[in-house]
């Protein structure tokens, strides 16, 4: 009994102090203000996790495909580049005032498989500004925009340019 009245105590302890903490106004929540190097872990850390945990069995569809990769570049230019920029460009007003900023997609698409990339593509990020585009898109115009990131990491700013001038016309966001 009485270790349940410690650990009662304890609880009620910690509740208070987190309560205390959230109304006393110490933590700045404003996007200049950049994470201690403990909480930037703990969030990061937590963030992959949870993504990669929710992205297994996610089936690929082939992306190798060129057809898929043109449609991509057209979707990505019009609802990636506002936050990830493109290559050749520089960051937009909009992607400086990020916090987290967005990634670098040619280095994530290195880094990530592309289950991951399509699921957090789809099911977004919260307090990162990263939306749900599955909200508003189906899977069949999210897979575009992961096979264009395969082969994001190999272009340069006029790589890029010519990609979007041959993909006129395709892709969901097609001109």
């Amino acid at each position: 009994m009485k270790k349940v009245k410690i650990a009662f105590g304890i609880a009620l302890a910690l509740g208070a102090g987190a309560l205390g903490f959230a109304y006393s106004g110490l933590f700045n929540i404003a996007a200049t203000a950049r994470h201690d190097p403990v909480t930037n872990w703990l969030l990061t850390t937590t963030r992959n996790r949870s993504i990669e945990v929710r992205a297994q069995g996610i089936e690929v569809p082939n992306l190798e495909d060129e057809k898929l990769q043109l449609a991509g570049i057209n979707d990505y230019d019009s609802m990636c580049t506002e936050c990830h920029t493109a290559p050749g460009r520089v960051p937009s007003s909009l992607a400086k005032g990020l916090n987290p900023p967005a990634p670098d997609l040619a280095e994530e698409s290195l880094d990530k498989p592309p289950e991951v990339l399509f699921w957090a593509t789809k099911n977004g990020i919260r307090m990162t500004g990263m939306p749900a585009w599955g909200i508003s898109h189906g899977d069949d115009e999210i897979w575009p925009v992961i096979a264009f990131l395969q082969i994001l990491p190999d272009l340069d700013g006029e790589d890029y340019k010519e990609m979007l001038e041959e993909a006129q016309g395709m892709g969901h966001h097609a001109d």
